[in-house]
């Protein structure tokens, strides 16, 4: 165990009213979800009437999105609740046919063969240190697929994380709000201690979390495993165009799969 302990369920309670304003430079960044959405209409070629599932989506920015731009079939599913309901009431606001769903992405209960593409994005993909979860929440996107379906994972660029590994960050999320990060890296595995504080309020968390670095060949195994071919990877990926250190969002690596 790391001088970082993390609680492996650390998932379940992050993503909440808190982590919107910590990581809002990125998840409420409506300029870079638009170029991030830009970029999977050129590199997917998705039709306005394709089912698309946002996997692990937060409160669907990408999906409302691609809504408002005519396609017709999104659905975003994530385990918390907080941001799920989020989707829901912005959706319903603005009269936008995105459905969602609150749920554990490796079992969703969704029916299987039901979508031409499964969206992983915004390095959603890796929080367990164990593989075998990880496995299984492709295997899950596999059985979401339908045959020929597509599935893209937008991940942490683990060999851009390791060259240039900082131990520690520091940045204002808004004039009230420092977010400070403690990091640790082991060789496969990145462990972060986040301490949220409000000059007005005092401190609002301080927790921990964590994501699986994936080399090329262990991701294509992977998905191999999984029952996905056809296994392709776009390096250098970043949507922010600002230099910085935007955490795990920095610099990502796309990756897409077929089901046979």
């Amino acid at each position: 165990m790391g001088a970082i302990p993390v609680d492996p369920l650390w998932w379940q309670t992050l993503f909440d009213e808190v982590y919107l304003i910590t990581d809002a430079r990125s998840v409420c960044n409506d300029e870079l979800t638009r170029r991030e959405v830009d970029f999977l209409e050129a590199h997917l070629q998705i039709r306005k009437s394709d089912s698309i599932l946002d996997l692990c989506g937060g409160h669907g920015r990408h999906s409302l999105e691609l809504a408002r731009r005519g396609y017709l079939a999104a659905t975003v599913l994530d385990y918390s609740e907080y941001l799920v309901q989020l989707g829901r009431t912005r959706a319903a606001e603005q009269s936008l046919p995105v459905s969602f769903v609150q749920a554990d992405a490796r079992q969703t209960g969704l029916a299987g063969e039901q979508f031409d593409f499964v969206l992983v994005m915004a390095n959603s993909f890796g929080y367990f240190p164990d593989d075998r979860d990880n496995l299984q929440i492709l295997c899950e996107a596999h059985r979401l697929c339908r045959p020929g379906g597509t599935l893209l994972l937008d991940l942490l660029d683990s060999g851009y994380v390791m060259e240039r590994f900082r131990p520690s960050s520091v940045h204002k999320a808004n004039e009230d709000i420092t977010v400070s990060r403690e990091r640790e890296l082991t060789e496969n595995l990145i462990r972060v201690r986040e301490t949220v504080v409000s000059g007005t309020k005092g401190l609002l968390r301080e927790g921990t979390y964590c994501e699986r670095l994936y080399k090329e060949d262990e991701l294509v195994g992977l998905l191999r495993q999984a029952g996905f071919g056809k296994i392709e990877f776009k390096n250098d990926f970043s949507s922010h165009q600002n230099p910085g250190d935007y955490g795990f969002m920095t610099q990502r690596v796309i990756v897409t799969a077929v089901r046979a």
